[in-house]
């Protein structure tokens, strides 16, 4: 693993699934914004393992409207580029096959009084000791300890605790169909590449305790979380590429400016800034900003 010598290393880690969203744009920045507030280094990873969603030209242009924002990196990687090191890490662990589909776990939970009952579907071990389905494609599913991990947010200084065998089950890390979860792969990348801060929306903030479960199973060095109040249109809906969100590249190829759509992002929450205004100058704001409790307000655009 590299050595960041205390240095901040973050990181933007978008699914080349489509145009960047406004949402998406928000959260770049501000990952940006922390990485170079810290003098650190920032470093972009395009999270496109499964093939069969990833649309080629998505790429070049995520490239595009980041660098018409402002927005820097030092390195690049793809995670379609980097099977090898999710298969080492697979073979550390204590896994073993599975053939369940996602209904017959359903049906699994609903059967049993005595299964664990949570906010998402937890896996009742069907296949723990042999393969329900011996004859089928198996999935990987990693036995989870029976533990309870706890995890603090730097920005919104939350914690949450879970436990995992009851609340989360054995997590699949590699599907029927060969491709590697998004859980392996966030954690194994985050530690080869040095990640120090992870800046990310707070819809993955209950994904938190498992990935650090995966860091210290495999050996890896905490990180620190902060996660970001979604972005949100006025009728309070998340922004997604599937709810027809602004993109940016829509933004990029009109009359719009960098400056403009920087500034938006900024006010967004709530932050005081002129109507054009660089990544650079947003600095001090970001700094300001963490240091203070963040509102849940702040969401609303």
């Amino acid at each position: 693993m590299p050595e960041t010598g205390g240095t901040v290393v973050g990181r933007f880690a978008p699914s080349p699934t489509g145009a960047m969203h406004l949402g998406n744009a928000r959260t770049a920045l501000l990952a940006w914004l922390h990485s170079r507030a810290g003098g650190g280094r920032h470093l972009l990873r395009f999270e496109d393992l499964d093939t069969s969603r990833v649309r080629a030209w998505a790429y070049d242009v995520t490239r595009r409207d980041l660098e018409w924002l402002g927005l820097d990196w030092n390195e690049e990687y793809l995670q379609s580029e980097r099977l090898d090191v999710y298969a080492d890490a697979l073979g550390r662990l204590d896994t073993y096959p599975c053939t369940c589909t996602r209904r017959e776990v359903l049906a699994a939970i609903e059967d049993s009084a005595g299964a664990p009952h949570g906010e998402e579907p937890v896996y009742p071990g069907t296949c723990r000791g042999v393969p329900f389905h011996p004859g089928r494609p198996a999935a990987v599913r990693w036995r989870v300890p029976a533990i309870t991990v706890c995890v603090h947010d730097a920005l919104r200084e939350w914690t949450l605790c879970q436990c995992l065998s009851n609340e989360v089950g054995d997590l699949v890390l590699r599907r029927n169909d060969g491709v590697y979860a998004y859980h392996l792969a966030v954690v194994v990348d985050d530690a080869l590449m040095g990640v120090t801060d992870v800046v990310r929306g707070e819809d993955l903030w209950t994904a938190t305790p498992r990935q650090v479960a995966l860091q210290k199973a495999l050996g890896y060095p905490a990180l620190t979380y902060r996660h970001l109040p979604l972005m949100k249109d006025f009728e309070g809906q998340r922004l997604a590429k599937r709810n027809g969100a602004p993109g940016v590249r829509d933004l990029r190829e009109s009359s719009r400016t960098a400056g403009g759509v920087v500034a938006a992002l900024a006010r967004s929450l709530g932050w005081d800034v002129p109507d054009e205004i660089t990544p650079h100058d947003l600095i001090p704001f970001w700094r300001a900003w963490c240091g203070a409790p963040i509102s849940v307000a702040g969401t609303q655009t």
